[in-house]
């Protein structure tokens, strides 16, 4: 797929969304729930996404509940990201509601302060900052073989990139999120407003990848701007663990950037559901003069850039809460 010398196109087959090739047939559950359970055989190391790197700026934090696990993170006193249980050991405060000053974390009802270190029963956890999102490893949680660092995806250099990070809340695991992602085959049918034109090229068998090819889903699709007018890229979806799909561009506008979606269980909801929070990180690049200029309007792009991810996710959280809540019935095909 060659880059055009502008980075839109115009359809020339267009054809009614009724009209476009169906895509049942191709989209086997035995091949989705294959290319499922090879990510979730994979190993996270117990490491999950709590949040975006920018909510720790300053005397920022970030909280969140980690399959019922309460978890709190900020920056220590030596500007490292530091995290720990969210729970005062001396009276069971919710530190999610104490502020940081200068590195510490001070709780809101009797002044415990906390700098990152052991304290009054308090225990650090290990966290991650990759740049872009923070992790916390929580190896009671996770129960697999701890490791050093979460697996991150490979990623445009921050220098030259844009990024935006999204998150939403559904009722569903994350396995129902992952699979939506391994499920790029809905994407013309689900979601007309943002893609058209979309063929999957390339995809492991349902016994496992191809024995010459890597475990993944190519695609060949186009963004959807306006009317006709269209951006062709070519994407390659992977699952490097099993709460992470990661969708690279590899091909046409914008090669190189890539979208992560990352799937952290919350715990159930006051009706026993479960609860997942979507964290999609979204990392664009182009080598494109004009690329600058976004760099340096990126405040002002974020906002868009999570707003449409916010609009797919609104379909994509019903796709999962769906099947979801077919499969606690027993009610899901197959």
């Amino acid at each position: 797929m060659k880059r055009r010398r502008l980075p839109l196109s115009l359809r020339r087959r267009a054809v009614p969304w009724e009209g476009q090739r169906p895509t049942w047939r191709d989209a086997r559950p035995a091949l989705i729930a294959a290319a499922l359970k090879r990510a979730q055989a994979r190993p996270s190391g117990n490491w999950y996404v709590v949040g975006a790197s920018r909510a720790l700026r300053g005397d920022g934090k970030l909280a969140r509940t980690v399959a019922g696990q309460e978890v709190v993170v900020w920056r220590g006193p030596d500007g490292r990201p530091v995290g720990g249980p969210g729970i005062c050991p001396h009276l069971g405060a919710p530190l999610r509601d104490s502020p940081v000053r200068c590195g510490t974390l001070v709780c809101h009802w009797h002044g415990l302060a906390l700098d990152g270190q052991p304290y009054a029963g308090w225990s650090p956890l290990p966290v991650h900052d990759d740049g872009v999102l923070v992790w916390a490893r929580l190896d009671a949680v996770g129960g697999e073989e701890p490791l050093d660092a979460p697996v991150v995806p490979r990623r445009p250099e921050p220098a030259r990139a844009l990024t935006a990070v999204y998150t939403g809340t559904g009722a569903c695991e994350p396995e129902d999120v992952v699979a939506n992602r391994l499920d790029p085959w809905h994407g013309a049918w689900f979601h007309p407003y943002s893609f058209v034109d979309l063929t999957v090229v390339d995809a492991p068998g349902a016994a496992g990848a191809a024995e010459d090819g890597p475990d993944a889903l190519t695609v060949d699709v186009s963004f959807k701007v306006a009317g006709r007018l269209v951006v062709p890229v070519r994407a390659v979806f992977t699952a490097p663990e099993p709460r992470t799909v990661v969708m690279h561009i590899t091909e046409g506008e914008g090669a190189g950037s890539v979208v992560e979606t990352h799937a952290t269980p919350l715990g159930a909801d006051r009706a026993g559901r479960p609860r997942t929070a979507v964290v999609e990180a979204v990392i664009a690049a182009s080598d494109r003069p004009g690329f600058a200029v976004a760099r340096g309007a990126a405040p002002l792009l974020r906002p868009l850039v999570r707003a449409a991810a916010g609009r797919l996710w609104r379909d994509d959280l019903a796709y999962a809460e769906r099947r979801w809540a077919l499969r606690s019935t027993g009610r899901f095909p197959g």
